[in-house]
Parts: C-alpha cells; sequence; structure tokens
C-alpha cells in the first residue's frame, strides 16, 4: 500500500511508539491498520493569522529564517563530504568542531516547509529547495546513502560506548526536515535524500544484537523511531518499521506500560520524543499497549511534573519524585526547557487528535501562552534556552550566529507553524480551540471563517461567516476550563443555556453568509499551589500566568542574549504575601488596568504582569503565602 502525500498529511498527527522487545511483521497489510483519528488538523495553508500576538511571533521567526544564509548552513555537510566551502562557520551548537553540527539545518528546512505551507512564503521554500539539493549532492559523496555534518567516526564510538555527543540524535532533526520539506512543500530529492538515510539507519541498527543495541540506546537519538515510522507510512516498506523498532529503549517504556512514573533521573527531551514515537506506532499497529505508554506518560508530566506554565524539566531532568516540585525550587534557573515543551505541545496535539477531548487544548493554551509566546523576542526573533521559574530570574535568548541550541531549532520550527492548531475537523463538522484572529478557508465545507478577537486582552471572540451558499454543519467553540461565566449570541440574538467550562459549546445547524458567533470568555484571578506545598502559589488571570516585578534592576544586554540561561549566583527569596493558603480567588491581588495588576492589603505593593509580556525585567512567578494569623 503506498499512501499519497496529501492523504498522509490530512492523518499525520506526529505521534509514538513504545514497548518491550517487537519483531515487526514481514507484510506490511498485516501492520498498517491505521487507527481512526477522530479529528485532523486543517489542510496546511488554510487557515492565515491576522494581527496579534501570534502574528507577530511568527513574523518574527519569519525574519529569521529570511536572514540565515544557506551557504553557512551547508557549510559543515560540505567540508565533511570533501568539498570546499568558502562561506564563513556558523557559531555555537554549529561550530565546526562541535559534535552536534548539522542538527540546526535539520531544522531550518522543517521551519521553511512549515512557513511555506502556512503562510505560502516561497522564498523560504527556495532555500530550503536549495538546501536539499546540496545535501543530495554531499550524500552522492559519502558512503551508502550516509548523511551528516561529521564523521562516521562518530557511529564507530557510539558502537563502542564510547562518549559521543548524540550523532542519531543530529541524524533525525536532518530526516525530519527532509520529511517535511517532502510532505508539505513536493520536494521529490528530499524523499530520495530521506530513504537513502533511512535505509543507512536501518542496516546500522540491525547489524547489533538487541543487548547491545539498547546500551547504544543510552546517548540520546532524538526521534529518529516517530521518523522512520512515517517513512514507513508514506511507503509501507517494513524496512522502516523495523529499522523504528530497533529504536525502542526497553528500560523507558516496560515501566510506562504497567502506569509506573520511573522518570526521576531521566534527562527529560530524551524521553519525550521516543513516548511521541510510541504513539505514531499505536495509529499504525493499533496495540493498546503503545497508546497506554503515551497516555500514562502525558498524565504523569501534566499533572505531577509541571509548573504553573505547564513547563517540565529542571536542568534538563526529572529531578524529583512525581508531585514534588517544591523540592527543587528554586534552586535552579534552568527549568522548562524549550524544546520539552516543543515535545509536549506535539504529544498534546496527538493524543487529542485520538478523542476530541477538549481538555487536551486546556493544557496546550496554558503553555502556549505562557511558554512559547513569552520565550521569543518579538524584536530579534531569538528564542529561549530555559524559561527560568526562579525568583529574581530574567529571560535570556539566543544570538542570530553564535548559539544554535537545540532549543534555538525547536524555536525556528515552532513559530512557523503557530496557525496549524486553532482549528480542527472531522465528519461532522469544525471545532475551534484557540483564540486568535485568523481566517480559515474551508474549502471543503464551502465556508471561510473569520475569528476576531484582541485575546487575550479580551475575552471576547467574534465568529463571521462567509457561504456561498447555507451548509449544514456543526460548529464546535471550546470554552476553556477557565471560562466560568461564559456567555455567547448567535445573529446578535444572546444563548440561553452554554456549555460548561472545560467543554464544547456546539452549534449544529445551516450556516449562512454573513452568520456571526459572539463568546465572551470572562477572565478571573486565581492562584495555583505547587502540587506539594500549598505556601506556594501563582496567579493567573484567565490562561495567563501573572509574574512578580522584582525591586531589582533589568538585565543589561549582555545578560540577556547569547547566555543559556539566568544563572544567578544567588537566590533570592520569592516575594511574600499575607494571605489565607485557601484563597483561590486571589483577592490579595486587584486589577490596576489593561493586563495590569499590583497586591492590595500587604506592606508593599508589588506589581504584576502577564509573563508573556516579561522583556528583561526580574520576576518571580511564584509567591510565599504565609496566613495572616
Amino acid at each position: 500500500m503506498h499512501i499519497h502525500r496529501r492523504d498522509f498529511l490530512a492523518g499525520l498527527t506526529g505521534a509514538a511508539f513504545a514497548g518491550k522487545a517487537m519483531a515487526a511483521a514481514s507484510e506490511p497489510s498485516s501492520l498498517f491498520r491505521k487507527q481512526t483519528i477522530a479529528v485532523k488538523p486543517m489542510t496546511p495553508g488554510a487557515v492565515r493569522l491576522l494581527d496579534g500576538p501570534l502574528l507577530a511571533a511568527q513574523e518574527s521567526n519569519r525574519a529569521v529564517l529570511h536572514r540565515l544564509p544557506v551557504d553557512r548552513l551547508v557549510y559543515n555537510f560540505r567540508i565533511n563530504a570533501g568539498f570546499s566551502s568558502t562561506a564563513e562557520p556558523l557559531g555555537g551548537w554549529e561550530k565546526p568542531d562541535c559534535e552536534l553540527r548539522g542538527h540546526f539545518t535539520g531544522h531550518y528546512l522543517s521551519a521553511c516547509a512549515l512557513m511555506s505551507a502556512y503562510t505560502g512564503d516561497q522564498s523560504v521554500k527556495a532555500k530550503g529547495d536549495e538546501i536539499v539539493s546540496e545535501l543530495a549532492k554531499c550524500q552522492a559523496s559519502l558512503p551508502g546513502g550516509y548523511l551528516s555534518a561529521y564523521p562516521l567516526e562518530y557511529f564507530q564510538r557510539l558502537e563502542r560506548l564510547d562518549h559521543v555527543w548524540a550523532p542519531f540524535y543530529t541524524i533525525h532533526k536532518i530526516m525530519a526536515g527532509l520529511l517535511d520539506m517532502y510532505l508539505l512543500t513536493g520536494n521529490q530529492e528530499a524523499l530520495k535524500v530521506l530513504t537513502g538515510m533511512a535505509d543507512w539507519a536501518d542496516r546500522w541498527t540491525s547489524q547489533f544484537p538487541r543487548e547491545h543495541m539498547q546500551q547504544i540506546l543510552r546517548t540520546e537519538y532524538g526521534g529518529m523511531g516517530e521518523t522512520l515510522y512515517n517513512l514507513y507510512a508514506i511507503t509501507s516498506d517494513p524496512r522502516y518499521l523495523r529499522a523504528g523498532d530497533n529504536f525502542a529503549k526497553d528500560t523507558f517504556y516496560n515501566p510506562l506500560a504497567e502506569r509506573e512514573d520511573q522518570l526521576k533521573g531521566l534527562h527529560v527531551n530524551t524521553h519525550i520524543p521516543q513516548v511521541i514515537a510510541a504513539a505514531r506506532r499505536y495509529e499504525l499497529t493499533g496495540d493498546p499497549r503503545f497508546r497506554q505508554i503515551s497516555q500514562f506518560f502525558y498524565e504523569t508530566v501534566t499533572e505531577s511534573r509541571a509548573y504553573v506554565t505547564g513547563g517540565t524539566s529542571n536542568n534538563e531532568a526529572w529531578l524529583v519524585d512525581p508531585g514534588e516540585l517544591s523540592a527543587e525550587w528554586p534552586q535552579s534557573t534552568s527549568t522548562a526547557e524549550c524544546c520539552c515543551m516543543y515535545n509536549m505541545l506535539k504529544l498534546t496535539r496527538t493524543l487529542y487528535s485520538w478523542s476530541g477531548d477538549p481538555r487536551f487544548f486546556d493544557y496546550y493554551e496554558r503553555v502556549l501562552m505562557n511558554h512559547r509566546l513569552g520565550t521569543i523576542d518579538l524584536k530579534t526573533g531569538d528564542t529561549m534556552y530555559y524559561l527560568s521559574h526562579s525568583p529574581g530570574a530574567w529571560k535570556t535568548f539566543c544570538s542570530d550566529y553564535d548559539s544554535f541550541w537545540c532549543c534555538t531549532g525547536t524555536g525556528v520550527e515552532e513559530y512557523s507553524k503557530l496557525a496549524a492548531n486553532m482549528y480542527a475537523q472531522d465528519a461532522e463538522g469544525l471545532y475551534v480551540n484557540l483564540f486568535a484572529s485568523s481566517e480559515l478557508n474551508w474549502r471543503e465545507k464551502g465556508i471561510a471563517l473569520r475569528q476576531q478577537t484582541t485575546f487575550p486582552h479580551s475575552g471576547q471572540v467574534t465568529f463571521s461567516i462567509a457561504a456561498a451558499s447555507p451548509v449544514q454543519t456543526k460548529m464546535r467553540i471550546r470554552i476553556p476550563a477557565w471560562a466560568h461565566g461564559a456567555s455567547a449570541s448567535l445573529n446578535s440574538q444572546p444563548i440561553g443555556a452554554i456549555a460548561s467550562p472545560g467543554s464544547y459549546l456546539v452549534f449544529d445547524r445551516e450556516w449562512k453568509d454573513g452568520d456571526t458567533v459572539t463568546l465572551n470568555l470572562p477572565m478571573h484571578l486565581r492562584t495555583e499551589s505547587m502540587p506539594d506545598k500549598a505556601s506556594i502559589q501563582a496567579v493567573l488571570y484567565g490562561p495567563l500566568v501573572l509574574a512578580a516585578m522584582m525591586d531589582s534592576p533589568p538585565a543589561a544586554d549582555k545578560e540577556v542574549f547569547g547566555a543559556l540561561g539566568p544563572h544567578l549566583t544567588e537566590h533570592g527569596p520569592a516575594p511574600l504575601v499575607k494571605a489565607s493558603l485557601d484563597d483561590r480567588a486571589a483577592s490579595w491581588v486587584e486589577q490596576t488596568g489593561p493586563l495590569a495588576f499590583t497586591t492590595r492589603k500587604q506592606e508593599k505593593p508589588v506589581s504584576l504582569r502577564p509573563l508573556q509580556e516579561i522583556g528583561r525585567e526580574r520576576y518571580s512567578i511564584y509567591w510565599r503565602v504565609a496566613d495572616p494569623a
């Protein structure tokens, strides 16, 4: 069975795999029983962002893609293939002596494909095409389909279990970029180069006994499993299913299959991509074990290992037992790695597609509004590595040509696809999951939808329908879990009953040109505690995390750009507030203006602002709350 690229795009959710030792079936028909996806994303390009925070982030990121020159991005590949180059090498993690060199070029390919698909930008597509052509020339000069920016000697070290910095991690980024260029732009040469790399990876991993391969998997390997499974879905070639199975790490999957959280001590971003691979394996085979692994992992991370922003990780790892976050707070400034949130959002989209449960987008919105929109510098397009939750921290960003961290790569991808997840569809109709000014051209139904809002500055959202003729379909609009007291009107007529928070408001009707739906989502102040300590609290307003402004002066340029993070020499205490520990309504905070807040009835007033709007100011996400008694 060969799947057409367009059909694959419609069903592709970017999910996962997991488990004990497995043997791939020799006949693809016995395994290719793709699970029914309950809810599908809209076709790339169907949604366009309008003025608002998402468009601002997208355009800032687009400028980065335009600035980066192709000759510098392919420099290391050309040198490794024996060609010359007059280009200036990139710095940071792309320096010619860095063992991770080449990884960002893969991310850049994905970003070009995504930006082109979701905005129609042909100039970034042309840059992606040029890189693919250069990579094809390099691959032709290397043995057996191998393609990398570093020599095969790195894999000899990996085979010997000698120290080497994640060679398969970089291979995955390149393969994923090629896959995106094929799927999203139709670049056939990208598919040819990708299959050559996959053939090489299959041969290399298949030569080892399983016990030795399991030792090799102790070195980070990114989403190799997911990309190989996706290639299997495109080609039906069982070699790629087998190759994906070679990247199944038993010590990680087996406890999850038994619903056991044994994540303490693990490197976070090494393992989330493995869960994404597990979910993809479930979609292709229907094996419920892989679904169990994916769902339990998601539950335990989001419920007991996530900060109020939705972020997870500390110094790139899970350092404590589930639910014990206060034990590691605030000793580290290196919390909530951005790569981890890129991958958690990817996993969230996948699990949502299986059920259409709107509660997945409560988490998604939390991460998007606070972490993702809060970790890009709109003036430069530069992005962050960590979002620190420590008192007195400040935001730090990469530089254009001298950083290229892992999070720089996932950043250019993330901000290239912000239009992708606002709307979804099934056989019955439309889902609206996120609120941002945008236009949806739903060609299959002959409907255009325009969403107008200043969210999150206002909770009012208006949807306007344009249709050449009446269309019968459902429209399901998410009522967020935080939106108590929401109301709606249809063509200016109030609706008597509305869905409860955390569910969908459903309109099942014949839509006509000019129809409008207006939604009012009240945003209220509230507090959320650390899962294991009621006296450590954060303040939210709707989906927005509000941060306290500290007395320290703003960080200087040299402290903001180019460093890994705000490595404080001393940790100041979180701000103290006198209030009842049970005051979930945050009555000790009052609003003083549009998204401006201050404490009330305290010894000294402290200002609060949405975390996403903070620039160089030193801030604290959490407060110490002491009972006045």
